[in-house]
C-alpha cells in the first residue's frame, strides 16, 4: 500500500479508503490509485483486513450433494442476496457424509468466515449448535435446534403425496425414504401418518438421497416380488432412479406403477421426465437464509428463528388411476 500510495501521489490512508470502496474519494483519485495498483500487480490483502477491520465479508456455504440440483437452486438464491450485500461465497461440499460436513465448517471458522451456511445438514445437530458459538449459522432444509433454520414443511408435503395418490385409487404405496438426509424424517413422518389416516399400512424402504437408491429399492421389490402400485420416492433424484430400473424390466410410469419425486427440481420438469413431485421454492430458501445472517450480522439479532414454508404438489404425467380402479 504504500508504494500504490507513492506512484498515486496519495497518502496510504488514501489507498486504504479505495481498496474499501469508500465514496468519501474523488474519482479522480481513486483513478489515480487503481491504476498505480494495476501497475503495481498490487491485491489486498483480504486475510489482514479481516482481522483489522473484525469482518472478512465471506460466508462459508457447505453443500450436503453435488450432484443434486436442489442444492444448486439453494446456492443460487444465497448467491445472489449475497453479491447484493458485498459478500463472497466459500463453497464446501460434504458429499452426504457427517465427516465432510465437520471438515467444512472446521476449514470456514479457521479461514474466519463472517457466517456458515449449511443445506442439508446431516451432521449431528451439536456440531452447528457449537460452530454457531462463534459465527452465525443457518440451516437450509434440515431441522436443528438453536441456529436459524429455513425448511419447507415436510412433513405435510408426505401427507400431500399419500392424499394425491389415494385419490388415484392408490391403496398399496410404498416410500422410499432419504435415510438421514435433511427433511427425511418429516417425510417419512408426513408419509405414515397419511397412511395410517386412510386406513393403509406403511410400508417403508431404508435409501438416501441417491439415484443408486431409488434403484436399489425397486430391484429389492421386484425381487421379493412386492412392488406396489405406488411409489413415493424420498427427493427426485431417487424418483429419477425408480423410473430408470423400472424401465429396465418394461414396467410402464405410470400406467404400471406410479411414481411422485420430492423437491421440484429443474430435472423434473423436463417434458420426457414430466415427474409428479413437491415443490419447495429452493432459490427463496436460499435468499432467506442470507436475510438471517443480515439479521445477526448488521440486525445484531441473537435469538434462533424458524421460516417455514408450504410446499406445493406439482401434478405431472408420472401419476394416473391404480389400474384396479380404471
Amino acid at each position: 500500500m504504500d508504494d500504490v500510495a507513492a506512484a498515486a501521489g496519495v497518502s496510504r490512508a488514501l489507498v486504504s479508503l479505495v481498496m474499501r470502496g469508500s465514496p468519501k474519494v474523488s474519482e479522480r483519485r481513486r483513478t489515480a490509485v487503481l491504476t498505480a495498483a494495476d501497475e503495481l500487480g498490487y491485491r489486498p490483502n483480504a486475510a489482514a483486513r479481516s482481522l483489522a477491520e473484525q469482518r472478512s465479508n465471506t460466508i462459508g456455504v457447505v453443500v450436503s450433494d453435488l450432484h443434486n440440483t436442489f442444492f444448486a437452486d439453494v446456492v443460487d438464491g444465497i448467491h445472489d442476496r449475497a453479491v447484493e450485500h458485498s459478500y463472497q461465497l466459500l463453497i464446501g461440499p460434504a458429499w452426504r457424509k457427517d465427516a465432510d460436513e465437520r471438515r467444512a465448517i472446521d476449514s470456514f471458522l479457521e479461514l474466519r468466515v463472517d457466517a456458515v451456511i449449511v443445506v442439508g445438514s446431516q451432521a449431528p445437530h451439536d456440531v452447528l449448535t457449537d460452530a454457531a458459538k462463534r459465527v452465525p449459522v443457518v440451516s437450509v432444509a434440515a431441522v436443528v435446534p438453536g441456529v436459524d433454520v429455513i425448511v419447507s414443511d415436510d412433513e405435510l408435503g408426505g401427507v400431500r403425496v399419500v392424499e394425491h395418490l389415494v385419490d388415484l385409487g392408490h391403496r398399496d404405496i410404498v416410500h422410499l425414504d432419504g435415510g438421514d438426509g435433511g427433511g427425511a424424517t418429516r417425510r417419512r413422518l408426513g408419509y405414515t401418518g397419511a397412511m395410517e389416516v386412510a386406513g393403509l399400512t406403511p410400508r417403508i424402504i431404508r435409501g438416501e438421497y441417491t439415484e443408486a437408491a431409488g434403484m436399489d429399492g425397486v430391484e429389492l421389490m421386484l425381487t421379493e416380488r412386492t412392488l406396489p402400485t405406488a411409489i413415493f420416492a424420498a427427493n427426485d433424484l431417487v424418483a429419477l432412479g425408480v423410473i430408470d430400473r423400472l424401465g429396465d424390466d418394461d414396467l410402464r410410469v405410470p400406467t404400471d406403477v406410479s411414481v411422485v419425486g420430492y423437491d421440484n427440481t429443474s430435472l423434473a420438469g423436463l417434458r420426457h421426465i414430466g415427474l409428479t413431485t413437491i415443490n419447495q421454492p429452493r432459490y427463496e430458501m436460499g435468499k432467506a437464509a442470507i436475510g438471517c445472517v443480515l439479521d445477526r450480522l448488521d440486525g445484531g439479532r441473537r435469538e434462533a428463528v424458524t421460516h417455514v414454508v408450504e410446499p406445493e404438489l406439482i401434478v405431472r404425467s408420472t401419476t394416473s388411476m391404480a389400474a384396479d380402479t380404471r
